[in-house]
């Protein structure tokens, strides 16, 4: 399921949008949608925002957005303009990855400083985040919840 080479400014946008989106519901699998992804030659930034606007909208009216890969489709080819965004929606619990709130949650029990020092990165591939460590170690963000601070801190240091 690529649809831009990894190096791209599409990919590099659409990569930031990705799992909010998968989190809302739309489907990346669905050939309908990886068509229309792959025709996007323009405005594809907006067309993302824009379904996760409506989305954060739908919530406020206590609404559920359906058919949510429907609505990235008709985004995509209609080149809808977001009404009103915000970044800090990214961070809305409900469209987080796990990788996302074990990272913020690394900061607040081992502070800023350590988190940085410990942790180069979290990956998300194939549906599954993984925490890539300064000592060349990765685990599964699933396993790092399970462990506990303490001793994920303990091997990612050693």
């Amino acid at each position: 399921m690529w649809f831009w080479e990894k190096d791209s400014i599409e990919y590099e946008v659409f990569k930031q949008y990705e799992y909010a989106l998968s989190r809302i519901g739309v489907d990346f699998e669905r050939e309908d949608v990886q068509d229309v992804l792959e025709a996007c030659s323009f405005g594809l930034e907006d067309a993302l925002k824009s379904v996760i606007a409506y989305w954060v909208w739908l919530q406020q009216q206590e609404r559920l957005m359906e058919y949510p890969s429907a609505v990235l489709i008709r985004a995509l080819d209609e080149q809808w303009k977001p009404r009103s965004w915000s970044d800090e929606w990214l961070n809305l619990p409900q469209l987080q990855s796990q990788g996302q709130r074990w990272y913020e949650g690394a900061a607040k029990v081992w502070g800023y400083d350590q988190r940085n020092q410990i942790v180069v990165n979290i990956v998300c591939e194939k549906g599954k985040d993984y925490i890539v460590f300064t000592n060349s170690k990765e685990m599964l963000v699933e396993t790092a919840w399970r462990w506990g601070w303490e001793r994920v801190l303990k091997y990612a240091t050693s």
